[in-house]
């Protein structure tokens, strides 16, 4: 294929076992795929968003996590541990997933769900930040009908869960 016209973006996590273009069966140049551990917001995945939206008028963009995600448990495992024993670049990661895994640790939660709570809300802030966190996506967002929605992949089933968060 010579060019790409992706209809949708997904931010998803590394995690090998989440093939995304498999996972929802289209070929090269039909999604704008961005991948980082825990399905993380930082500036460059912001910009290559505002890059595919500008450039590709693409107008969907799925924030895709995924049941039992290793990002999400070593960020809770890292908020036990003391400061100083942490690995500064993996803390970069954790740092981005803190706010919404903190809250939840503050409950008497089993770990299970615990973990399957933070893994929601991780999507739902990775979501929210892209909404509220660039004049551009915003701009995007109330003019020109961009939608930025949460998924969560099973990797048990196979099956894809869109919310909006």
């Amino acid at each position: 294929m010579a060019g790409q016209e992706p209809f949708a973006v997904i931010l998803g996590c590394s995690d090998s076992r989440v093939p995304v273009e498999i996972i929802f069966d289209f070929s090269l140049g039909h999604l704008f795929v961005i991948r980082v551990a825990g399905n993380i917001v930082a500036p460059s995945q912001i910009g290559s968003i505002e890059f595919a939206a500008e450039h590709f008028g693409t107008r969907l963009v799925v924030v895709l996590g995924h049941d039992d995600c290793g990002a999400v448990s070593t960020t809770i495992g890292e908020l036990k541990r003391p400061t100083e024993s942490r690995s500064p670049n993996l803390s970069s990661i954790v740092e981005r997933i803190r706010p919404a895994v903190e809250p939840l640790m503050a409950t008497e939660t089993e770990d299970a769900e615990l973990l399957d709570q933070a893994v929601r809300a991780n999507i739902r802030g990775s979501v929210n930040h892209l909404r509220h966190g660039s004049d551009i996506l915003e701009t995007l967002i109330r003019d020109d009908g961009l939608l930025i929605v949460g998924a969560e992949y099973s990797l048990e089933s196979g099956k894809v869960d869109f919310f909006d968060s």
